[in-house]
């Protein structure tokens, strides 16, 4: 069967991955549905934790005709979880909760340390004996499969043989995704990396980074630019993914020379006919 995570499956052949973050609403998930990105995180860091809504938003990002004319039951735009705890709050329930649903990968907000990027991971995965291939970390996940099997469109046998995480499973489907949004996260990435298998994304917190190094959201000034390249470095010695999370036309030819390959850019709406209008009726006011 082929690969139902899109996400994983252009980072694991060298592509550039495209994604966009949005609430969980089903009105905006039908929009995503067609659009050209490969993924959509479903924003809960700083947006309410509502899982019916998750679960209604993930079944409206469904596009039955795509999925129909096919050769692979994976949605055209795969579904991220960014939870809301950040990492030293060990949230394991909302990542439990989020896959259990289905969603394809956890984002987890503000990791500083290989403790917290442990848990992480381990909370993304079922347990295991020890002593068996693979067994570190550890998981801790409850074991509830039916509703994200329905979701994945497979049995509940298949869905245990493929919600391992990536890349230490070369073949789970599950991706663990670290935001680095502090001076100590930049300074603990690399035993972070070493230490702890499994982190298929990295993502640099330009916002709390830059608020940290006395620039609010001044995310091309020095500082930020160097934790920035730091983070590119660490990662691009072990061959981990960065994100970049606000690509703009303006950016975005930099973005990729600098080396990000999951870029995330945010959907204009225009209102071309609303615009002309105001500007051939101006006279009215």
């Amino acid at each position: 069967m082929p690969r139902l995570n899109r996400v994983i499956d252009g980072l694991a052949a060298g592509r550039h991955v495209f994604a966009s973050f949005a609430a969980a609403d089903p009105s905006v998930a039908v929009e995503f549905s067609t659009a050209g990105y490969d993924g959509l995180i479903f924003e809960a860091e700083h947006k309410p934790w509502d899982v019916i809504a998750l679960r209604d938003s993930l079944q409206y990002l469904l596009n039955r005709r795509q999925i129909f004319q096919s050769d692979s039951l994976a949605a055209s735009v795969t579904p991220l979880v960014r939870i809301p705890a950040n990492g030293g709050e060990k949230a394991q329930w909302h990542a439990k909760q989020a896959l259990d649903l289905g969603a394809y990968g956890i984002v987890w907000p503000h990791v500083t340390s290989v403790e917290e990027a442990y848990n992480a991971v381990a909370a993304c995965r079922y347990p295991r004996l020890p002593g068996t291939e693979r067994y570190e970390p550890a998981g801790v996940r409850g074991d509830s499969p039916a509703a994200a099997a329905r979701y994945w469109g497979v049995s509940n046998q298949e869905y245990y043989a493929r919600s391992d995480v990536w890349p230490l499973d070369p073949d789970g489907e599950i991706l663990v995704g670290l935001m680095i949004e502090s001076q100590r996260g930049v300074e603990n990435l690399p035993d972070i990396l070493d230490q702890v298998p499994g982190i298929g994304l990295v993502l640099p917190g330009e916002g709390d980074l830059s608020q940290e190094l006395g620039v609010p959201r001044q995310y091309d000034h020095p500082r930020v630019m160097e934790a920035k390249r730091r983070i590119l470095d660490v990662c691009g010695e072990r061959g981990v993914a960065v994100g970049h999370p606000h690509v703009t036309a303006d950016n975005v030819k930099q973005v990729l020379d600098d080396g990000y390959r999951f870029l995330m850019s945010a959907p204009v709406r225009s209102y071309p006919g609303l615009d002309l209008g105001r500007t051939l009726t101006r006279s009215d006011s």
